[in-house]
C-alpha cells in the first residue's frame, strides 16, 4: 500500500501545482476565507469524502475512516493569506490587490487535498481514521486553531501532525524538534502622551519623539541585560508613529511591536519589566502612557515521541536527503494549540527555490513546487508511523 500511495502522490503532482497556483491567484485574508473554504469543501464533495464546514469559523474538516482498526490522526493545513502586495513576475501572481499567499498556505492546502485524493482509493486498507484538518486564520491572532479545538471537532482525535513548506530550507530537507520548535508570539502597543509645541521652544514641551526614542533604547536592554542569557526572548518595535510637521514638537507617540519567547516564565518577566520601564521613562519626562499587551500564540512544543516518529518516517521517502532536529525558530504558529491538546509534531518541509533566499512574508515570496509531493508523503508517513508505533 505504501508504494502505491507514494506513486499516486507523484501522479498527482501536476494537479497539486494547479491547485496551489489557483489558490495563489485568489488569496483571502484571515477570517475572510469563505471562497477558499468553499473550494476545499467542493473538493471533498467531488471525492465523496464526508466533511464539515464552518468549524470554529471558516474551518473545513474531512474524515476518511479506514477499513482496518486503528487510531484517529489529524493532518493539518492552513489556508489564509496576508495583507501584502504580490510583486512576483509569474503567471500565477495574485489577482487580489494587496493580498497574497506570502507564507505557503496555498501549498499546504494543495498538499493536503491531493493527499486525500491519493489515499481514498486505498480506504479499505487504511488503519484507523485520517482527519483532514483545513484551518482558517493562522496568520492573525487569536487564530483559527483555538476555536476549532473549542468546537469539540477534534475531541476524538488521538494525535495531530502538520507541516510548513519552509522557503529558506533546501529542497529535500525535513526539519523538526523534539522540544520547543517555534516561539510564542505576542503583540503590544504603547501610546505616550507628552506636550506638543513650537519646534523653536523645546523647553516648553514634553517631546513625545524624544521620550519614545529613550523608551525604545531602554526596552532593548530587557533582553540584553535583564533576561538570563541562557534563555531566549526577542523584543522588537516595528512601528514608531509621531508628529505631522517638521517644525512642531509632537505631543503623542505610538509604539507597536512584538515579543517572542519559548517559555511562559520569560513572557511574564518581560511584561513586568516593560511595565516598569515605561512607567519610569514617562514619570521622569512628565508624560503619561497607555500600555496594551496582547498575548498571542503560545510556543509550539513538539511531543518527543511523535517528533521522532516523523524523523523515522522520512527514511521511507527517497526524496528526503536529510531529516534534522534543529534549534527553535522565533516565528510563531497557532499549531501550538493543537499540541497543548493532543500528542503530535510539527515539521518544516524544505521548499527553497534554487538561488532564491527570499523569506516568508515577503512580497516576492515563492516556493519550489517539487516540495509539494514530499510534504504529502511525509504527512502520510507520519500518520502511518503513529498507527504502527
Amino acid at each position: 500500500m505504501r508504494k502505491e500511495i507514494h506513486e499516486r502522490i507523484d501522479q498527482l503532482h501536476q494537479e497539486m501545482i494547479e491547485i496551489r497556483r489557483y489558490l495563489h491567484q485568489y488569496p483571502e485574508l484571515s477570517f475572510q476565507e469563505e471562497k477558499t473554504a468553499a473550494y476545499i469543501a467542493d473538493f471533498y464533495e467531488n471525492l465523496g469524502i464526508p466533511y464539515q464546514t464552518k468549524v470554529g469559523g471558516n474551518g473545513v474538516i474531512a474524515t476518511l475512516k479506514g477499513g482496518k482498526p486503528g487510531k484517529t490522526v489529524a493532518l493539518r493545513a492552513d489556508f489564509d493569506a496576508l495583507p501584502i502586495q504580490d510583486e512576483k513576475d509569474v503567471p500565477y501572481k495574485s489577482k487580489i490587490d494587496g493580498v497574497m499567499h506570502a507564507c505557503g498556505h496555498d501549498g499546504h492546502t494543495a498538499t493536503l487535498l491531493s493527499l486525500a485524493k491519493a489515499v481514498q482509493p486505498f480506504q479499505d486498507e487504511l488503519p484507523g481514521t485520517i482527519v483532514f484538518l483545513h484551518q482558517h486564520a493562522e496568520e492573525y491572532a487569536p487564530g483559527g486553531a483555538k476555536p476549532i479545538i473549542e468546537s469539540g471537532a477534534l475531541d476524538h482525535v488521538d494525535a495531530v501532525f502538520g507541516t510548513h513548506l519552509w522557503a529558506t530550507t533546501p529542497l529535500g530537507v525535513m526539519q523538526t524538534s523534539k522540544h520547543a520548535f517555534m516561539a510564542g508570539a505576542d503583540r503590544f502597543e504603547i501610546v505616550l502622551q507628552g506636550k506638543g509645541g513650537h519646534g523653536g521652544y523645546p523647553h516648553e514641551t514634553k517631546d513625545a519623539v524624544v521620550i519614545g526614542a529613550e523608551l525604545i533604547t531602554k526596552l532593548q536592554q530587557i533582553v540584553s541585560r535583564r533576561i538570563d542569557p541562557l534563555k531566549t526572548a526577542v523584543l522588537t518595535i516595528g512601528i514608531f508613529e509621531a508628529g505631522n510637521a517638521f517644525n512642531i514638537i509632537a505631543d503623542k507617540a505610538k509604539l507597536i511591536g512584538t515579543m517572542r519567547h519559548l517559555d511562559s516564565s520569560i513572557q511574564k518577566q518581560v511584561i513586568e519589566e516593560m511595565e516598569q520601564i515605561i512607567k519610569g521613562v514617562c514619570m521622569s519626562n512628565g508624560a503619561t502612557y497607555t500600555f496594551n499587551y496582547l498575548k498571542g500564540y503560545p510556543p509550539l512544543v513538539n511531543h518527543e515521541e511523535e517528533a521522532e516518529l516523523v524523523r523515522q518516517a522520512c527514511e521511507n521517502i527517497p526524496e528526503i536527503t536529510s531529516a534534522e532536529f534543529v534549534p527553535p525558530v522565533m516565528a510563531g504558529e497557532d499549531f501550538s494549540y493543537y499540541l497543548l491538546d493532543k500528542p503530535g509534531a510539527f515539521f518544516f518541509t524544505g521548499a527553497q527555490k534554487e538561488g532564491n533566499d527570499i523569506p516568508h512574508h515577503h512580497p516576492k515570496f515563492d516556493i519550489d513546487e517539487r516540495a509539494l509531493p514530499i510534504a504529502a508523503k511525509t504527512l502520510f508517513e507520519a500518520y502511518l508511523a503513529y498507527q504502527n508505533k
